[in-house]
């Protein structure tokens, strides 16, 4: 485990100055093509020349460099400007591949620095490809209305079909129907056909939005237009049936997928069939659908169907073949933090720490870089189970090593503690995961509640104070919320389930149950695996054959 730390914060307003100009997207009227006609590839040139390769040479060290500076707002520039001041060229092919990268892994923040780093500061000119994976970027990072401006910025010569499909997608992620069926009366006043791609994007649409009425329509009329169904389509009609807890259906389209001559299986629709059947309750049907997707992984196939293979199997209750399915991931597969987590996480489903611990060791044996979310998967479990002493110790160990804590290494320590009635280490540790937590999170309604009992009743309040105070500042309370804590703290008949209640009503949270986070730890595993997952990420990826080829 290589423990690597991450450079300076660059300030947060990196990424969005001048978001709305043309400028700022690489189409400034000072660019000239001939700038990079060296490095500038058409997206028919790129798929020719081999966009499959993976990262090799400079870009791999490169990659190496960037990898650990997962906070988004941690700006790569810097990184990428002293790549280059070493003396590495850029071309634009293998930056294409970089940012398709980063977009596997979701860190689409740094995907978009690097596509308007290519054109701002190299002087790459900017493709009709380049334009529809930059406005799916932009809408990720910005929201849909930036991607908006961005659209209507495009010079005319790059907006071509791929480029409205793009919009399209965004429409269907933001869940916008009426824009996105306006979009389509656009295109089609301007002679773009309803391609296989625009009826992804708004079957993906009607299913996020839960008109499955209009799912079924829209199969119909891609019959009576002899359009054949890819496993996309299939995947988002299996989901809208599985979502309307149709189970006839479900199975009609199963059937329907084994006698189509045109379709081919892949693990992907393996996933959505299996996730469907145990949605349903066919445990039974889902099982056996699980042995097939492993006899449908080939060399080309992704980790994720071993991530996938581990977790269903632990929904299942299936431990031995959680541990079978480790086994085979390990010999034929270098294994990332990302399987290392989430086997961690399906062995502790069965409270099987003993395993876990191994996991672990071979985790920190290993070459990879530090994710706090592994060793917080154990934190968490000896917090819960009272082991306090093998908690410490490993978050001792983590930081001997170089590594950095996190608002949940905190928060599962702060509920041990509780659990211990450890009061004063609770709230120590409860105010420090609040010091780091991101934005949006909020700590369950018991923990808080206990932490600030313990400071109640204190001859000086100034401490209580100060911790309410933090609450406001990390935008977990509001300010009404924050005088009602503050008069039921110097209020000393007070009461401690008045101040239950006032913590409850100002978090507007529901109550953990027993042993149990107050949120949701998304560090933590899958429940069944989201069959979204198999549908409109590969969706997107097929706005460019130079994302997916």
């Amino acid at each position: 485990m290589k423990l690597l730390q991450t450079s300076g914060r660059a300030p947060s307003s990196v990424m969005a100055r001048g978001i709305a100009s043309n400028a700022a997207f690489g189409f400034s009227p000072q660019r000239s093509s001939s700038s990079s006609s060296s490095s500038s590839l058409s997206s028919a040139e790129a798929a020719r020349m081999g966009n499959r390769r993976p990262l090799d040479g400079p870009m791999m060290e490169l990659f190496r460099r960037i990898s650990p500076l997962g906070d988004p707002k941690i700006s790569i520039v810097p990184v990428l400007d002293q790549w280059v001041a070493e003396g590495n060229s850029v071309e634009r092919r293998p930056f294409l591949r970089l940012i398709k990268r980063m977009r596997s892994y979701r860190r689409h923040s740094h995907a978009l620095e690097i596509s308007m780093w290519m054109s701002d500061k190299r002087y790459i000119a900017i493709t009709t490809v380049d334009a529809a994976v930059r406005l799916n970027l932009i809408s990720k990072v910005h929201g849909i209305e930036q991607a908006e401006i961005f659209f209507d910025n495009v010079p005319r010569q790059l907006k071509v079909e791929k480029v409205y499909i793009a919009l399209l997608n965004c429409y269907a992620k933001a869940k916008l129907p009426k824009k996105a069926e306006a979009l389509l009366e656009t295109m089609r006043h301007l002679g773009f056909p309803r391609s296989v791609l625009c009826f992804t994007n708004l079957l993906n649409l009607y299913y996020r939005t839960g008109d499955y009425g209009k799912v079924d329509t829209l199969i119909n009329e891609m019959e009576e237009e002899k359009i054949n169904l890819n496993r996309y389509i299939y995947s988002i009609w299996l989901s809208a049936s599985t979502a309307a807890s149709d189970t006839e259906k479900f199975e009609t389209i199963v059937k329907r997928m084994k006698m189509d001559a045109n379709f081919v299986w892949d693990w992907t629709t393996g996933v959505v069939v299996t996730s469907g059947y145990f949605r349903l309750g066919l445990l039974d049907k889902s099982l056996e659908m699980l042995k097939k997707c492993e006899g449908l992984i080939t060399e080309k196939t992704s980790n994720a169907v071993y991530d996938f293979l581990i977790t269903q199997y632990a929904v299942a209750g299936n431990k031995d073949e959680v541990l079978r399915v480790w086994d085979v991931y390990k010999k034929k597969r270098k294994v990332y933090n990302k399987g290392y987590n989430c086997v961690m996480n399906s062995l502790l489903k069965f409270d099987d720490i003993e395993s876990a611990e191994m996991i672990l060791e071979q985790w920190m044996s290993s070459d990879l870089s530090c994710d706090i979310r592994i060793p917080n998967n154990l934190i968490h479990a000896y917090s819960r189970t009272g082991n306090l002493e093998k908690a410490e110790r490993l978050k001792n160990e983590i930081v001997q090593k170089g590594g950095k804590l996190d608002y949940m290494t905190w928060y599962h320590l702060a509920k041990g503690y509780i659990q211990n009635n450890e009061m004063s280490e609770a709230y120590d540790a409860m105010k420090k995961a609040i010091l780091v937590c991101p934005s949006q999170w909020k700590p369950g309604l018991q923990s808080l509640t206990a932490c600030l009992e313990s400071i109640m009743g204190k001859e000086s309040a100034e401490e209580a104070k100060e911790f309410i105070e933090l609450l406001r500042a990390k935008d977990i309370i509001s300010v009404d919320a924050q005088n009602r804590l503050l008069n039921c703290i110097y209020d000393k008949k007070a009461s401690w389930e008045a101040l239950s209640v006032a913590i409850g009503d100002a978090l507007a949270y529901y109550a953990e149950a027993p042993g149990t986070l107050g949120e949701v730890d998304k560090s933590r595993g899958h429940g069944v695996w989201d069959v979204n997952v198999a549908v409109t990420d590969s969706d997107c990826e097929s706005l460019s054959g130079e994302e997916t080829h």
